[in-house]
């Protein structure tokens, strides 16, 4: 669908409101139609000092401050007189115009119904319908890109919080490995100790016995060198036998 082009044609009837301040806003819209639109507002707000709730004032600072492009004072400047404008012949401008500010401020849901108001007054502005379809049109696609970016925040949550529950598993997997693994060292530990204690121990031996041992190896050893000397002494006789001729 082709965008819409808002033609916005912002009224300045002071004429349909008999107002004390009424030669700041003549003023104010001479500067304006000549596009001097600094000056214009200085006329309007001298026009609001004198009553802040001028319809004229307010409603063509309004239009003033649209044209310099300060959308957000622009409508802020219409809502304060949106109860007094209510019955007059400018209603339907009054909503048309605070639609078109709220339109360049991408508030799209409020300028529908802003133009769906000004529409009720006067079914035959082109330019309302027009600009009702398109702020229509860019509410729901607002809406859709609004719904798209909660699913993927949504999306990266769920994920952010799969992957925190995965890491913790894998924590409490390795935990319990390593407890497993110190259960088994302990385990392990308690069966060599079990089994050295389950070892014969060496005896100890009093000084007597101490005694005794060593004289009976000092008998062996005496009769292993006897039998030696023995062997030797016959060895020697046989020797000197077979000599004698």
């Amino acid at each position: 669908m082709k965008k819409i082009v808002c033609i916005i044609l912002f009224c300045l009837c002071i004429s349909a409101w008999g107002q004390t301040d009424r030669r700041e806003v003549r003023s104010g819209n001479r500067k304006y139609r000549k596009g001097d639109y600094k000056e214009a507002e200085i006329d309007f707000r001298r026009a609001l000092v004198k009553d802040s709730l001028s319809l004229a004032g307010n409603y063509n600072l309004g239009a003033d401050l649209y044209r310099q492009e300060r959308y957000d004072e622009a409508g802020k400047s219409l809502e304060t007189i949106a109860e007094s404008v209510r019955g007059t012949a400018s209603e339907a401008d009054y909503w048309y115009n605070l639609g078109a500010s709220q339109l360049q401020m991408k508030d799209y849901s409020a300028a529908k119904k802003s133009f769906r108001e000004s529409l009720l007054l006067n079914p035959d502005d082109m330019d309302a319908k027009e600009n009702y379809s398109y702020a229509k049109k860019m509410e729901k696609e607002q809406q859709d890109q609004q719904q798209q970016q909660d699913q993927n925040q949504n999306k990266d949550q769920q994920n952010q919080n799969q992957d925190q529950q995965n890491q913790d598993q894998n924590q409490d997997q390795n935990q319990n490995k390593d407890q497993n693994k110190d259960q088994n060292q302990d385990q392990q530990q308690d069966k060599d100790k079990d089994q050295q204690q389950n070892q014969p121990q060496p005896q100890e031996i009093s000084p007597q016995q101490a005694q005794q041992m060593l004289k009976a190896v000092q008998a062996k050893e005496k009769e292993t060198q006897d039998k030696v000397n023995k062997e030797k002494a016959a060895l020697l006789q046989s020797r000197q036998k077979d000599k004698n001729w």
